[in-house]
Parts: C-alpha cells; structure tokens; sequence
C-alpha cells in the first residue's frame, strides 16, 4: 500500500530514516534485567517528558491500559469512562480476562466526565451496583473527534476523584497531540493523574511501542505485570531507539497534522454540508457522518488511491500523520472534487471496502 494516501490511522506511519539510523546503531542489553541502556534512556525521557517518577516501555498501548486496570481496579468492580473509550469498545474486551472489571460508562459528548459524573458514580455501592475504582480519562478522545481535555478540566475530575478515593488513569495514546492543541505541556495535562499511557507508534511515529508513567512504586508493580502478560521484550533498545527520536523529534510536528486536518474538514464541509464540522476538528482527526456523504465513499476514495476508515455505518474517520504531507492532502481534495461532481446518494458510504476500515489500527 506504499502507493496509497493512507488516512486510516495515524499507526501507519514509517520510521523517519533518522529513526531507522538509530534502531541500527543502538546499544542493546537484556532490559528484564534492566540493562539495556537504551530503552533506559527512553524510559527517563518519557519520565522527564512527564514530570513522573518513573515510566515504563511497553509493546502497545493496549498492554499499558490493560496493565493500568490491574493497577487501579479491584477484581468486580466498575471503572467510569465514557462510552466510546478505546479500552471499553475496542479492546476486544479484554479487561474482563484480564483486570476482571466491569465498566460504568457515561456518554461521550466532548469526551470529558464531568465532577458530577464522578460523585454520583462513585456512590454505586449504596445502591447495590458494583462499586466504581477508577476513573478512566482518554485524552484526546478518539470517539469524540479527536478531542482533547484542557488541563483545568483533567484537575476537576481527578479531585473529584480522589475525593471519592479513586484512581485515576489517562489513556494518553495522542496526549502529545491534546499538549500541542491545548498549548500546555503534556505534564500539565497529567499532573493530577496517577499514571498515564502514551503511544510511541502512533503521532509520534515510532515503529513500535508504548510508555506507561506513574510513580516509582506504582511502576515496579507495573513491571511485574508487564512480566505476566508477555511484555518483556530483551534487547529492545533496536527499537526503543526509535521511540527517543519521536519524543526529541516528532512533537513539532504535530500542529501541522492538526492543521492539515482542519483542511481536510473543511473541504468536506464545503461539499457536503454537514457531514462536519471543520470548527470541531483540534486535533489530527476528522470523524464525518457517513449519512451525509456520497454513496460508497470508503470505495470510491480507495480506486483513486486514498484509504479511509469508518468507526461503524454511519460514521467515516480520516486521521491526519506524518506521512501524509500538504500535496497529499491536496490530492485528497482534488478527488473529492471528482466524487462530489458525480452523481450519487450519501445513503450508504459504509456498504464496501470494510477490509481497509477495520479496529486493529484505532
């Protein structure tokens, strides 16, 4: 698919060939016995990045959240998120098997939850429901558009948290992205978190990899657990090479995905009103109403070279990266330009090409 405008997922990307150069050269040790010196240093930048005790490299972002739970959640419990989070809808329900927790969801809305939400949640045990343990933040919400959280909105829920006395996770897998669209740096955005995951492999770019910060007795903890669902990985400094360009390299680069995105909305908008709405889009995602597009439109992109993804019928998403540059997405627009002086009826844009919009690269 090398010959494709690829909007799917922002997990496409390719190593930079300064990260190729670095994955060649890197000096490598058995990090499960904490003596590779490179996934070391990756794991003190992103510490530092943070202002957190401690971080911990991970292989994907969904072990970093599937280790949070084990964390955070006692075995029966309800964890409060919102309805579309990545780790209640697309993980495959895997906190079930692997944190036995249960979710209380509110919807997504802008992706935030609100103090209310929180307090009123939080009193479940009194009204004989499973009692909440967390409070699970994602920042920016995928679901929502790519939404991110203001810094002030992330310190209201956590102190209504703690005082319920529960823990709070931030599934940060773009938190990079909410730090450049918020004009805060991400160690603001987390202050009051107890751990936050981030993805390396996704805006970031990087090949491989996720990072999982917290204090430094939380993460031993998280260490052991990383051990027993598979997550050591040796001499992973060949790639966690990679990951110390994204966080040196990559983040500057952000506001332009950002803002490639907004075109990309905007043209849509422009042809098709009301499939959404360009003021809306902050970060590098775009999620249109598919009901509002011409018929096929997943197909149509895809015969002239251009792969989008849908997050069900009546939703399309298109997520803006690294890879795609301003001719890229001048390309994009000058075929929907073609699209749009066809005929056609926005009634079924979901109806072929499912094979290039499935959940693995959410």
């Amino acid at each position: 698919m090398s010959d494709f405008i690829d909007l799917r997922s922002d997990t496409v990307t390719k190593p930079t060939a300064e990260m190729r150069r670095a994955m060649a050269d890197a000096v490598v040790g058995d990090d499960v016995y904490r003596e590779d010196p490179t996934v070391n240093r990756l794991e003190e930048l992103a510490a530092e990045k943070l202002c957190k005790e401690a971080a911990l490299f991970v292989p994907s972002g969904t072990m970093g959240n599937q280790i949070a739970l084990r964390l955070h959640a006692a075995i029966g419990t309800s964890v409060l998120c919102t309805e579309g989070s990545h780790v209640h809808t697309v993980e495959l329900g895997a906190a079930a098997r692997n944190a036995g927790v249960g979710w209380w969801s509110v919807p997504d809305g802008d992706g935030t939850i609100s103090p209310s939400d929180v307090a009123s949640t939080a009193e479940a045990a009194e009204r004989h429901l499973p009692p909440v343990s967390m409070v699970w933040i994602e920042n920016t919400h995928m679901a929502s558009g790519g939404h991110p959280w203001p810094a002030d909105a992330v310190s209201k829920t956590a102190t209504a948290a703690r005082e319920a006395d529960l823990r709070v996770h931030c599934d940060g897998a773009r938190l990079f992205n909410a730090a450049v669209a918020t004009a805060t740096p991400a160690a603001e955005l987390v202050t009051d978190v107890d751990t936050v995951m981030f993805c390396l492999s996704k805006a970031l770019g990087a090949p491989v990899g996720s990072m999982l910060a917290g204090d430094a007795e939380t993460m031993a903890t998280a260490r052991r657990f990383r051990s027993e669902l598979g997550g050591g990985m040796r001499q992973a400094g060949v790639i966690a090479a990679a990951g110390i360009i994204s966080l040196e390299r990559m983040i500057d680069g952000l506001a332009a995905d950002h803002a490639r995105a907004r075109r990309l909305a905007a043209a849509l908008a422009d042809r098709w009103p009301g499939s959404v709405d360009p003021e809306d889009v902050s970060t590098n995602i775009v999620i249109a109403d598919a009901r509002r597009l011409p018929d096929k439109l997943l197909g149509r992109l895809a015969q002239a070279g251009i792969l989008a993804g849908g997050l069900g019928p009546e939703t399309l998403r298109f997520v803006t990266h690294h890879d795609v540059d301003d001719a890229g997405i001048a390309r994009v627009i000058e075929v929907l330009d073609e699209i749009a002086g066809e005929t056609g009826k926005a009634d079924d844009a979901m109806s072929t090409y499912r094979g290039l919009s499935g959940p693995d690269g959410i």
